[in-house]
């Protein structure tokens, strides 16, 4: 079995130049087949509510249902390091809340790691964390829980298009350090784009990974594995740029099954039908 990937395999690889990859999953199959494919990182996006079970906004998924998501990806995860993200809630509650909320993720799901948003706004939660012995996905720049500061309406973002602002780029080099003098021990830096994505890369010694407006300027990348895999109904009309287009692929399925089972034929994988007498 390959060595297990841990928060320092993550930063050796950033001191050797060697990219990370990172994928969001949500489900036993999915963190199985992803974990087969070598990649390193493996994260439980509290977006599960707006992209797999339909809800309006992220701010709707309960801490409840993100540690079930967890113990389900964990299930099928056994080299990559699997993190989960902090629902709405638990930070802006207080310090004591995130840290019970991260050790309810460690006990009951088995996480290596918290991911964090709008993770510079609240420092001594990172710190208190890390202090309890549990590692900090740091997540700022264009989050669901950050846009409006910047004056973006996250569900408008849609492609790597949408970036922090460059002249911004001081102010979140520092916040990047804040972050890291904090204790956090990976960051994803969510639409950096090349200007600022760049500076914070290098101007912090952790891993800084990132999903839309990322790219081959940061340590590594992260990315929904329903979105690199095209599985989304969205992808039959609007076929996307993705490595795959599992939505067509199970439309087509599915049409063939239901056009057995309407012309009384046996369907793919059942059971044997008797020769008629």
């Amino acid at each position: 079995m390959p060595e297990k990937v841990t928060p320092r395999g993550l930063q050796r690889m950033k001191d050797e130049k060697r990219k990370i990859v990172g994928v969001v999953a949500w489900d036993y199959q999915i963190a199985r087949i992803v974990d087969r494919a070598g990649v390193d990182l493996v994260s439980v996006g509290d977006t599960v509510g707006v992209n797999l079970w339909g809800q309006s906004n992220p701010f709707e998924v309960t801490m409840d249902q993100m540690i079930i998501v967890t113990q389900a990806v964990r299930r099928g995860v056994r080299r990559a390091l699997v993190s989960a993200d902090f629902p709405f809630g638990p930070l802006q509650e207080g310090t004591d809340s995130a840290v019970r909320a991260a050790i309810r993720f460690v006990k009951e799901a088995g996480v290596d790691m918290v991911k964090v948003d709008a993770a510079s706004e609240f420092p001594d939660a990172v710190t208190a964390i890390t202090r309890a012995g549990i590692p900090v996905f740091a997540q700022f720049g264009i989050t669901p829980q950050t846009a409006l500061r910047y004056g973006v309406e996250y569900s408008a973002v849609p492609s790597s298009a949408d970036q922090v602002p460059v002249e911004m780029k001081d102010a979140l080099v520092a916040e990047a350090e804040r972050l890291q003098e904090a204790g956090a021990a990976l960051l994803n830096f969510t639409n950096s784009g090349p200007v600022v994505g760049a500076a914070v890369a290098e101007a912090v010694s952790i891993p800084v990974l990132g999903g839309f407006g990322g790219g081959p300027w940061l340590d590594g990348r992260m990315r929904m594995a329903h979105a690199a895999i095209g599985y989304a109904a969205s992808a039959l009309d609007d076929p996307p740029d993705t490595y795959a287009n599992v939505a067509r692929i199970t439309l087509d399925a599915i049409t063939a099954y239901s056009a057995d089972v309407r012309a009384a034929r046996q369907v793919a994988g059942g059971v044997p039908v008797p020769p008629a007498t």
